[in-house]
């Protein structure tokens, strides 16, 4: 993301003349833009960065738009996508959203349409972030409870553990996300500010601790997701 408060869009688009003019139109709507003009580029560029919001055109060399939804979703979950198509066959749009996409325009759209659908996406998406980063405290299960503005994580209203600062922003991403999978990279972006060997063995450290203040609870349980990150299952009791 750029130091600017403006949304940050990354717009992969293999048709340089027609990426550019979306781009000057985006960017006089107030967003900072980042073009790429193939898919091999486009993901290159969203692992160097962080972006509001992406669009895909879906056919483009080397790599094609829906291949790149995909990697980009193996990474990050959040980040929502558009999809540009000169086709608008029903099973391309139901490929797309299954990949996780967030709404799909056919060539050619009217330019101010996409640009009413990106507001209301970011509005959206910003929305639900702000919600998440709000909440302050949590029930892990029927014995645990979280304070995150103390860092204190209670046993059954009386035992009580103090977390180290790492631990707590740790622990409150796991509650956010609870029985979902937690990106390893998001947290290690999020967290450590960086992901890289050293930053990700650190983090492994820091889960390991969280189970062991949560093995109280046999119906919780921290697991790995080989690949991707790790998964806070809570449970519920029969």
């Amino acid at each position: 993301m750029t130091n600017s408060a403006n949304p940050s869009i990354l717009l992969v688009e293999d048709d340089q003349n027609f990426g550019d003019v979306l781009r000057s139109y985006l960017e006089m709507h107030d967003f900072d833009v980042t073009l790429a003009t193939d898919g091999v580029a486009g993901f290159d560029a969203f692992r160097k960065s962080e972006f509001d919001l992406c669009i895909f055109d879906v056919m483009m060399p080397k790599k094609d738009g829906f291949t790149l939804a995909k990697e980009v979703r193996e990474q990050n979950k959040e980040t929502p996508i558009i999809f540009l198509t000169a086709k608008s066959l029903k099973e391309d749009v139901l490929k797309g959203f299954k990949l996780g996409a967030d709404d799909y325009l056919s060539k050619p759209f009217n330019s101010e349409e996409l640009l009413l659908r990106i507001q209301a996406i970011l509005k959206r998406s910003k929305g639900l972030t702000k919600k998440a980063d709000e909440q302050k405290e949590f029930n892990i299960g029927k014995r645990y409870h979280f304070n995150y503005p103390l860092r204190i994580l209670s046993f059954d209203g009386s035992q009580k553990e103090k977390l180290s600062p790492k631990e707590a922003q740790l622990l409150k991403m796991f509650c956010v996300n609870m029985n979902d999978v937690l990106l390893r990279s998001d947290a290690l972006t999020k967290i450590w500010g960086d992901d890289n060997y050293f930053t990700a063995r650190s983090m492994d450290v820091f889960v390991t601790k969280l189970r062991k203040y949560l093995k109280g609870d046999e119906n919780i349980e921290i697991v790995n997701i080989h690949g991707n990150g790790f998964q806070l299952l809570v449970k519920e009791e029969v």
